[in-house]
């Protein structure tokens, strides 16, 4: 279970960062960026948080609303950052990934000192010292938090995409290969979301 070691290890105001959306064809990446403040939370948020993955929707979607009202009582700071689909094949997914988590922490409205990256790199010019952590969201509470934030963040951002672009069934793969997906591919060819320099999608151009 994810705990406070790492970011107690590191003292002062720690930011945890991760992302989501590295696989799909089309759509942003998105990342996360959490400061826990007040390390008294609530119990939902203490014993729920875990890595995105591993929970269902429902539970992630009750952890997300948590943690927004958790920030409006000023006990965690939240950030969000985007790299478009545009982005991503200009610069290549790796870059593209370190620019969303850029401008995620640039979002705060606190400055953090140091950060916790999940994963094994470490984007360059980043705004603070930091550390990379592999599996950080299964370790770190504010990493869990910013996957959380990330993941869900993201597939709201994909159901609103599917009103624009119904084919595809946006809302229900957020933006994966799915069998539907590729239906609506094969049907409609691709739509200014999806990702060209993939190779599944190359094939469509």
């Amino acid at each position: 279970m994810p705990n406070f070691e790492f970011e107690n290890s590191m003292g002062g105001i720690v930011v945890g960062v991760d992302e989501a959306g590295r696989g799909p064809w089309a759509g942003p990446v998105v990342a996360g960026a959490v400061v826990i403040a007040d390390k008294n939370l609530p119990e939902e948020l203490l014993t729920g948080l875990d890595d995105s993955k591993k929970l269902s929707a429902t539970k992630r979607e009750k952890l997300y609303k948590a943690l927004f009202e958790a920030e409006k009582s000023g006990k965690i700071y939240l950030g969000v950052g985007e790299a478009s689909a545009q982005e991503i094949d200009e610069l290549n997914i790796l870059q593209a990934t370190f620019l969303a988590m850029n401008r995620a922490v640039k979002s705060l409205k606190i400055a953090p000192q140091s950060a916790l990256i999940d994963g094994n790199r470490a984007p360059k010019n980043f705004p603070c010292p930091c550390q990379t952590l592999v599996k950080g969201d299964a370790k770190s509470l504010s990493v869990a938090a910013a996957s959380i934030v990330a993941k869900v963040y993201r597939d709201h951002l994909m159901a609103d995409l599917a009103k624009k672009y119904p084919a595809y069934g946006f809302e229900k793969n957020a933006g994966y290969g799915t069998a539907l997906h590729q239906a609506g591919l094969e049907n409609c060819g691709i739509c200014p979301e999806h990702r060209r320099s993939y190779k599944p999608i190359q094939k469509y151009l």
